[in-house]
């Protein structure tokens, strides 16, 4: 039955409300008891990699973390340089090392050289992280060293360190599968409102539509460290047939779809929620693990697609002379809509960046996780956005477990961009002669 929108206004004034309280056990971290610089914070670094006490170790990367929180940008900023410059590895060291290898090779000599070359930095941030609550504390520091790396290239070895220590501690077999939905604490429902990077969520109704149908599913991965941080989440819709638009899909007087009748399930977004782990995939393996999940639930489900944005591809229009504006309303087959799909099999098939790879960063997340170009959706997406990242196209890629290893392996490899036949025959029959 169509869902209800009454008590809409309240649903937004409670929970908008809601949102303006801090949960009681996310507490502050306590402010220093005076103002801290760069210097001073470096110098708290020595004492931590000094100090031989656990238990003193711990204190200390507590306060240290807490007056990082408390400096200035600027501050910041000389506080990264100085690790990045002070706590690198000595050449010295490195040099000394190589040369007892060479004289006599073996594990030990080389057990050495690695051990020379490891940062100091790397033992700091290790012992930072012993601190409760320290390993959030660290992903929004590398969140604030990233902001600061383009224009400052001396911070990129730091940085490289960082990353290194986050991908081993949130790598695969840490993370926890949770699905979201229209109970899960006000805290987290908070979280992808804000989160959500493609399709936003504008009111706590709208959230509602997309979690308590039986036929919508949201699902996120988090970390122990961070139980109440979603670290990636996808947004699945469960439908008798493939969508080719996502104003149908979240059409607020749908019929919802018992969801033992469905056959298809629909990736209709995916968001990353915390930008200090940007370049620490994790939805590759959040989609499979959900493909896995709903196979084992709905055993009628047979057809697993996204329905993606295309969000480069107007900007690819212009270099070839054909950024028009078409009509939300032109339908499928009149003569400007067959060339502009014409010109979208090119942009996915043949167009590529310099290092070869296809212009678009959707499509590459998604090939590379092994799924193939299934179908392009004319005017799949007519929001203002949508329109001007893509003239409103969207597509669906198909995630067919049979053959997702052998797509990805033809891509990673190859750079073999895997597509329906009719992708194929759109390009031909409108290929030049």
């Amino acid at each position: 039955m169509p869902r209800a929108n009454r008590m809409s206004a309240l649903l937004d004034t409670v929970f908008e409300r809601a949102r303006t309280i801090r949960p009681p056990w996310r507490p502050r971290p306590a402010a220093p008891a005076q103002p801290v610089s760069a210097q001073s914070l470096l110098a708290m670094a020595r004492d931590l990699l000094g100090e031989r006490s656990q238990s003193s170790g711990v204190g200390i990367a507590r306060r240290m973390l807490a007056a990082y929180a408390a400096l200035e940008p600027d501050e910041k900023r000389a506080f990264f340089t100085g690790l990045a410059n002070d706590f690198a590895p000595a050449p010295e060291s490195i040099a000394a090392a190589w040369s007892a290898y060479q004289a006599a090779p073996g594990p030990i000599a080389l057990a050495a050289v690695t051990k020379a070359a490891e940062p100091p930095r790397q033992e700091l941030l290790r012992r930072l992280n012993q601190a409760p609550a320290a390993t959030a504390d660290l992903v929004r520091l590398r969140a604030d060293l990233l902001e600061l790396l383009p224009d400052n290239p001396v911070l990129a070895p730091l940085e490289a360190d960082l990353a290194h220590l986050l991908r081993s501690w949130f790598n695969r077999g840490f993370l926890v599968l949770r699905r979201i939905d229209w109970t899960s604490p006000a805290d987290v429902l908070e979280r992808i409102i804000r989160y959500e990077a493609v399709h936003s969520i504008d009111t706590w109704v709208e959230l509602r539509d997309r979690l308590l149908p039986p036929d919508r599913r949201c699902y996120a991965f988090v970390h122990p460290a961070m139980p109440d941080e979603p670290l990636i989440f996808v947004e699945v819709a469960l439908c008798a047939q493939i969508p080719g638009s996502i104003q149908t899909l979240l059409a607020p007087d749908r019929e919802d779809l018992p969801p033992d009748q469905a056959q298809v399930a629909v990736f209709y977004s995916i968001s990353n929620c915390q930008p200090g782990l940007a370049g620490i995939s994790f939805g590759q393996f959040l989609i499979k693990q959900v493909v896995s999940d709903l196979s084992g639930e709905f055993p009628g489900l047979n057809t697993f697609v996204t329905l993606s944005p295309v969000p480069g591809f107007r900007r690819w229009l212009s270099t070839q002379g054909a950024d028009e504006e078409l009509p939300a309303d032109l339908p499928p087959d009149h003569p400007r809509a067959r060339e502009r799909m014409a010109l979208a099999a090119r942009y996915f098939l043949e167009a590529r960046d310099r290092k070869g790879r296809p212009l678009d960063p959707v499509a590459r997340f998604h090939l590379g996780n092994g799924a193939r170009v299934e179908r392009l959706c004319w005017m799949g997406d007519t929001s203002a956005k949508g329109m001007k990242q893509a003239g409103g196209l969207m597509v669906n890629y198909l995630y067919d477990p049979a053959t997702l290893e052998a797509n990805h392996e033809a891509f990673s490899r190859e750079g073999t961009v895997i597509a329906n036949p009719a992708l194929h025959k759109l390009l031909r029959e409108t290929a030049p002669a």
